[in-house]
């Protein structure tokens, strides 16, 4: 069995940890970037299916030389045997459709074809949800999309799922396809290790990864678009249809606020907080 992650860095969007220029430009350089929040769901469906069928992963990325953090921060989260960083100048301003091109022909690189590929349903500084989808549409794979549980035959080479319809908790199909298949897991995905050999599995792999994340640039494989042999028309900005009319800069907080400091242990202090926040508890 032989999975692949997908993952990304995102600006971290904590509050003024994000800079912009005076055009309202997000300045990468300047923002510090963190690993894609919706992609831990991915990684956390890829764990699992290692855990129970075994075999081997790989986290890949595309990005800058500095994502070597955010892949090794997803290979200790997914315990994965090595990684994959698609980087290049070239390849700077992707939009969703320049990005998906890249992917899948990294995917299609590799010396293994991998039975599964793990995909959160969007970015955090994007939001479209579509690089996932258009990178299985590369392909020609079959997708499973927002996904809450699944698991695998490997003898009848199939994966079978629940997923949200139309992203409703109260409403859930179950779905079956044949591998390899790409994955796009939900939010509401929750990993389970019901079987005690699953647990086990599971102390072991984390206790194995912790000393290969320590020198993860050994597990590191870096291509650029010359390595994939990508016509430059077709990626980064030059291969990107998309157009960004314009950007909404978020709002920095005021740098002073009126606080007022309250005691947990003074029984009187803690009543006025409760009475103050009491009236908000309604809503509208």
């Amino acid at each position: 069995m032989y999975s692949v992650v997908l993952t990304k860095g995102v600006p971290d969007f904590r509050e003024g940890q994000v800079s912009f220029d005076e055009d309202g430009h997000l300045e990468r350089g300047n923002t510090p970037t963190v690993m894609n929040p919706n992609d831990e769901h991915a990684l956390r469906a890829a764990l699992q299916t290692k855990v129970r069928r075994g075999g081997r992963m790989s986290v890949m990325s595309m990005g800058p030389p500095g994502y070597g953090d955010i892949l090794r921060e997803a290979m200790e989260t997914v315990y994965a045997d090595d990684l994959y960083l698609l980087s290049d100048r070239e390849l700077a301003a992707s939009d969703t459709w320049a990005t998906a091109i890249t992917l899948a022909t990294g995917l299609e690189h590799l010396e293994e074809q991998p039975d599964l590929v793990f995909a959160g349903f969007k970015t955090a500084d994007g939001e479209t949800g579509h690089t996932g989808p258009q990178a299985c549409w590369c392909l020609d794979w079959p997708i499973l999309t927002h996904v809450v549980a699944l698991d695998v035959d490997e003898d009848d080479r199939t994966v079978r799922a629940k997923r949200l319809v139309e992203g409703d908790p109260d409403e859930i199909e179950t779905v079956e396809a044949p591998l390899p298949a790409f994955v796009v897991t939900d939010s509401e995905f929750e990993a389970s290790y019901r079987r005690a050999e699953h647990r086990l599995e599971h102390k072991d792999l984390r206790e194995e990864t912790q000393t290969r994340a320590e020198d993860h640039e050994d597990h590191l494989t870096t291509w650029d678009h010359e390595a994939l042999n990508l016509d430059p028309d077709y990626i980064g900005l030059d291969g990107s249809p998309t157009i960004v009319s314009s950007v909404d800069p978020i709002p920095r907080a005021p740098s002073e606020r009126e606080a007022t400091m309250v005691d947990p242990t003074d029984e009187g202090e803690m009543n006025e907080l409760v009475d103050e926040m009491a009236q908000f508890a309604g809503g509208d």
